[in-house]
């Protein structure tokens, strides 16, 4: 019960402060536009289907893109772990890859592909295809020394040791890698949508801000973060939720 109330004192009391804020003419209410002015945005834009259609073209980017990262990031993982070659070869260009922040890309990007859908893909995949592959092979190379010797002694095929032995020994990895990909996909999208988009969360942000409509910007930015919050959550409580009995690592 204690948990709930500060659950919901902490957005109160924001929004709280924000009001008083607002109204105490210290600020500008064009630089911080009250609460009531934000939500009438809001209604505004839900009411056109503006917000809506932002919205599902978001989340269909970041659907998209996250979907080919993990494609990519699970192939890649199993291919370097069979193979040290592979993986020698393979492991400079990935750690060069992997400090090169994706927004940087973003101008050689939109030179190869345009402004476009193809140019935002390849940012989520970019920041996203990383914490999902480390934390798959980090949970490939976990599996005990014992599971191994009692899959040799057993005869067990390389197929049925992948299956039943390999994957539910890296579950935790896995689902760990996914959530954090996930993260990273929504927060690069809304960056790409900023600087290569005509549509989206991030381009309803940019378009406002150069419209000076302070309070669309905030709107955007509010729908961002709760829309992020959501997916985060629920995420948790159907995916984890389901294995946390099984895999308490997940729990962490």
């Amino acid at each position: 019960m204690k948990n709930k109330v500060k659950i919901i004192a902490t957005p109160v009391l924001i929004l709280i402060y924000w009001q008083l804020v607002s109204s105490s003419g210290l600020v500008s209410s064009y630089l911080l536009p009250p609460p009531y002015m934000v939500v009438t945005a809001a209604l505004n834009m839900l009411e056109k289907g503006v917000l809506i259609n932002h919205i599902l073209t978001s989340l269909e980017r970041v659907f998209q893109g996250f979907l080919i990262s993990c494609f990519l990031a699970f192939n890649v993982a199993l291919l370097t772990h069979w193979s040290s070659t592979l993986e020698h070869l393979v492991s400079a260009p990935l750690a060069l890859l992997r400090m090169i922040p994706p927004l940087a890309m973003t101008p050689l990007l939109i030179l190869w592909l345009g402004i476009g859908n193809a140019t935002q893909l390849s940012i989520i995949v970019l920041a996203s295809v990383f914490p999902i592959y480390l934390n798959i092979r980090d949970g490939l190379q976990r599996v005990r020394p014992e599971y191994r010797e009692l899959a040799s002694s057993l005869g067990l095929s390389p197929l049925r040791f992948f299956t039943f032995i390999m994957i539910p020994s890296a579950v935790p990895s896995i689902v760990t890698g996914v959530r954090l990909g996930f993260g990273y996909s929504w927060r690069a999208l809304i960056g790409a949508e900023l600087i290569a988009a005509s549509a989206g969360l991030g381009f309803l942000i940019i378009d406002s801000q150069e419209m000076m409509r302070t309070d669309d910007v905030m709107v955007g930015i509010l729908t961002i973060g709760l829309i992020g919050w959501l997916l985060d959550t629920l995420f948790y409580r159907v995916v984890c939720g389901r294995i946390t009995h099984r895999f308490p690592e997940v729990a962490k």
